[in-house]
């Protein structure tokens, strides 16, 4: 079993995606547990705080690291992850990883940032959706949540489809066709009704790459992922 934490300002973000599809079959069978911890409840004074005015002046306001602190303290074990816009962009070789721990949490970021002794002190990894900016981590979390739950054993009805899609062996997916055969003119590829296999996977792995140099050449410098 996976377990992952989320800390986050917004408990009620993740109420209705949690309850539906792979995230949703991941807990009820037992692979994935899912704790939402409410950083509101470990902030300070009587109206909870947990941000404040950055030191330095500037615009916005930063999480202060003493509710983070105190929520993490029913967080499990494993490494901590902070999804900011300042992190590394998730991959798939990121989520393969972290689908193969027995602990992960989440932390979401908020407002200007979080303190940066909190990041020190606590984090293990720095993770980002791409080079945009969103209201906070909880959408990122998400993201992760729904990657790492599909990795997850039993969740998939078929595991092959782990295996023949984006960014496995470091290239794009082919392109997919289905009923009807013709569609307002255009018809399937007719390799894909040949019922030669041999001739199918070799028109596959030319379009997989045809694709990646088309669309992502910067794929063919990395590491494929396997």
């Amino acid at each position: 079993m996976l377990d992952v934490a989320i800390i986050t300002l917004f408990p009620e973000f993740f109420d209705s995606p949690t309850k539906l599809g792979v995230v949703k079959k991941a807990t009820e069978i037992g692979v994935l547990n899912l704790r939402l911890i409410n950083l509101r409840d470990f902030g300070v004074g009587n109206h909870r705080q947990v941000d404040d005015a950055p030191f330095g002046g500037g615009a916005g306001m930063v999480l202060m690291p003493g509710p983070l602190t105190e929520a993490l303290s029913g967080c499990p074990s494993g490494p901590k992850v902070l999804l900011t816009p300042a992190g590394q962009p998730l991959d798939q070789a990121t989520l393969d990883r972290w689908a193969g721990l027995d602990s992960l949490t989440l932390v979401c970021g908020r407002y200007e940032g979080v303190d940066e002794r909190f990041v020190e002190e606590f984090i293990d990894e720095e993770v980002t959706l791409g080079d945009y900016v969103l209201a906070g981590g909880d959408v990122a979390a998400l993201a992760v949540l729904e990657g790492l739950a599909r990795l997850l054993p039993g969740v998939l009805g078929n595991r092959l489809s782990l295996e023949h899609e984006s960014f496995r062996g470091g290239l794009l997916e082919e392109p997919q066709y289905t009923r009807p055969a013709l569609f307002r003119g255009r018809p399937v590829p007719e390799v894909l009704i040949s019922g030669d296999h041999a001739r199918i996977e070799a028109w596959r792995e030319e379009q997989r790459l045809d694709r990646t140099r088309r669309r992502r050449p910067d794929l063919l410098d990395k590491e494929p992922t396997v």
